[in-house]
């Protein structure tokens, strides 16, 4: 795979894209935080802002992406992050970068991160053989969890001692490399032909759009291991963006860390998740598919158990955030690279942008209204005890897992279900 030249740029461009969007993921909020002085609702509903375009888009724009070459919308969306994240930078540097407009660079980001991120998962299909998509994704998560560590270190380190202008230029620079290396991809992809006529109406087109969408969710729907994963992941996902809400304010205000820490302790979860990908290649493998999907779920969710119980900034407390960030991004990762096989394993071709989209949707949908209740759970009922009861929530995603027919996949992939439906639409 590696002497493959354009592997070799898709990963190289979707490792450069995640250290932008890591580095942007932590700066945008902190420079809320520390410079805005937001307090725990305007963060809930800035991070709400960037989590809603998963809720509106990801349905039509995993039924645009089985239509168009990945490659396309991976360089437009990369161009488009760096033009926001650019101008974010410019407005910081002459201080008009104020809640309104960080609210729009926010959800320009957002966006385009949704198109690249399905765009992307179905790149791989079409560039790799069934045989490697294993060994693709731990490369791609692997470069994830290098990002991971990366991305959030550098983001704190810069918003602390230079300044948030500064680093979000940083994260408009690697969209602007990863724009480079991914446009350099060479493969003529095989995308289905759209059986439409030249001159159709707009009506008839939105028909077609929504008949691929429904053929999505059926999909979905009608198998039971990715049934499962979506609404393992909508209890994950909705609770971790209620946790991190929480965490953000946590760290600065309860436990007085420095920026510069805090993007240390998120960037713990980078090594963690290095590991797990290195794992995610072996040991399903050897122990199968499902026992390593909830066991991975469940040490890594419950990590962050701990966090409520630490108090003051010594040594100790770092050492304790860093452990747990490490924990959490093994098991998160070796459950992210194991499901991401799963689900590529079981879908047809033709449905593999619908399916990453519909299962993006379901999981991830519900993030904005997890922030907007991590904001109110910290004005309510105080930090501590919204840490506590937001990362017991977390413990939900291994349960219903474990309690489903995912848990009993063995050590080999299950071959593709039955297309329920035309993927031509």
């Amino acid at each position: 795979m590696w002497r493959d030249g354009d592997f070799r740029s898709l990963w190289v461009g979707q490792t450069a894209s995640q250290l932008g969007e890591h580095t942007s993921l932590l700066v945008l909020p902190l420079f809320a935080v520390l410079t805005l002085d937001a307090g725990a609702g305007e963060l809930g509903v800035l991070r709400a802002v960037g989590q809603a375009p998963i809720l509106l888009l990801s349905l039509f724009v995993g039924a645009w992406v089985d239509r168009w070459r990945t490659r396309t919308v991976m360089v437009l969306s990369d161009v488009g992050r760096a033009l926001a994240l650019g101008a974010a930078a410019l407005a910081g540097f002459f201080g008009r970068l104020g809640l309104p407009a960080l609210f729009v660079v926010v959800f320009a980001v957002g966006v385009l991160s949704v198109f690249f991120d399905v765009a992307y998962q179905s790149s791989l299909v079409r560039l790799v053989r069934r045989d490697q998509l294993v060994r693709g994704n731990s490369a791609l998560e692997g470069s994830r969890s290098a990002a991971q560590i990366g991305g959030p270190a550098l983001g704190g380190a810069l918003v602390s001692w230079l300044s948030a202008s500064v680093a979000a230029a940083v994260g408009a620079l690697f969209f602007t490399l990863s724009f480079l290396s991914i446009r350099r991809i060479r493969r003529i992809e095989s995308v289905p032909e759209p059986h439409t006529e030249p001159l159709e109406l707009p009506e008839r087109r939105r028909v077609r759009t929504v008949r691929r969408i429904h053929e999505g969710l059926r999909f979905v729907v009608g198998d039971a291991s990715l049934r499962t994963v979506c609404l393992a992941s909508a209890a994950f996902q909705f609770s971790f963006a209620a946790l991190m809400t929480v965490h953000l304010l946590f760290l600065p205000r309860e436990l007085h860390l420095s920026g510069t820490v805090v993007g240390l302790s998120l960037a713990a979860t980078g090594p963690g998740a290095l590991l797990g990908s290195l794992l995610a290649a072996r040991l399903p493998g050897r122990f199968g598919h499902g026992a390593v999907l909830v066991s991975a779920a469940a040490l890594g969710d419950g990590a962050f158990l701990w966090v409520p119980a630490l108090h003051g900034s010594s040594a100790t407390t770092v050492a304790a955030l860093l452990a747990v960030g490490f924990v959490f991004g093994a098991g998160g990762q070796l459950v992210n690279v194991t499901v991401m096989a799963v689900r590529q394993a079981v879908t047809p071709e033709g449905m593999q942008g619908r399916a990453a989209a519909t299962i993006t949707f379901v999981g991830m949908g519900l993030t904005p209204l997890g922030s907007l209740l991590g904001g109110y759970l910290a004005q309510e009922w105080g930090l501590r005890t919204s840490l506590l009861v937001t990362a017991t929530a977390m413990l939900l995603s291994p349960v219903v897992m474990a309690l489903s027919p995912l848990a009993r996949l063995g050590r080999t992939l299950p071959e593709p279900a039955e297309h329920v439906g035309r993927a031509s639409g």
